[in-house]
């Protein structure tokens, strides 16, 4: 009887920790974590995941299930499983930070819709970035990408008490600068665009005073910022695909994989 016992912990044991770093990855990853993907499709995902990678993992330690250790093994999975949906929350939040400085500087930013993922109010052109590159996302396979380094984050990070390392949480930290960095890179030519705009009307009422600028400037600029919005939009996959090359680069240094020259998995 205690041989049984111990079988079914063993096997209970091989599914659940696997469960719990899967599970957390989909609560945060993108698209899949967002408020408008339903809890249960979710779970029912996470388990259909967990049931298909467990006979490939490599065997789980003796990890008692009922026992204080037990707890720290389970918080080390969701971290790690966070730590990598979270990745993936950064590059859609770098486009989405593109949109809303594109719109606050076209004049466009009054415009604001309530957000999927977040449920919280934001200017249009930031849902907009979002769902494009929500596609984008799903159209390059970036889902099925993050699930091949989830199984192979089982053999450079084994289940155990041991998780991510401090350089992993700084180098994500880090790559909150990267995010910044990269937005202003994308929305740069329109500031500058819509700074030279400002310029001219800044110009004309020296020239002429009696021109009522106000009048005039706000449609010149909503229709130039339309005209400056469909141009950015022309080089979308060249920079998610310098994005998201970088966010794999980040998830192979903190998980520990290797990846080839180009920074992909």
């Amino acid at each position: 009887m205690e041989i049984l016992i111990g079988t079914i912990m063993d096997t209970i044991a091989s599914y659940m920790w696997p469960l719990f770093r899967v599970s957390s990855m989909l609560m945060v990853m993108a698209v899949f974590g967002a408020n408008t993907t339903p809890v249960r499709v979710r779970l029912l995902l996470s388990m259909a995941i967990t049931f298909a990678i467990a006979p490939v993992l490599p065997p789980v330690e003796n990890i008692e299930l009922f026992a204080l250790s037990s707890v720290f093994v389970t918080a080390q999975q969701v971290l790690i499983g966070v730590a990598m949906g979270f990745v993936t929350l950064l590059v859609m939040q770098t486009f989405v930070l593109t949109g809303q400085i594109i719109g606050m500087q076209t004049s466009l930013g009054f415009a604001s819709m309530v957000d999927p993922s977040s449920g919280q109010q934001t200017p249009v052109i930031g849902n907009f970035f979002l769902l494009l590159t929500t596609m984008i996302f799903l159209s390059v396979d970036g889902h099925l990408v993050l699930i091949r380094m989830l199984v192979v984050s089982f053999e450079t990070i084994p289940i155990s008490d041991q998780g991510l390392s401090i350089t992993s949480y700084k180098l994500l930290a880090e790559w909150g600068a990267y995010m910044f960095g990269a937005a202003l890179t994308m929305s740069i030519t329109a500031i500058v665009a819509l700074l030279l705009i400002n310029l001219s009307f800044g110009v004309m009422t020296r020239a002429s005073p009696q021109l009522n600028i106000f009048a005039i400037g706000f449609p010149v600029t909503m229709v130039s910022g339309l005209i400056i919005l469909w141009l950015t939009l022309t080089p979308i996959m060249e920079h998610f695909g310098e994005v998201w090359r970088a966010a794999q680069l980040l998830l192979c240094d903190v998980l520990l994989l290797q990846c080839n020259v180009d920074g992909l998995f």
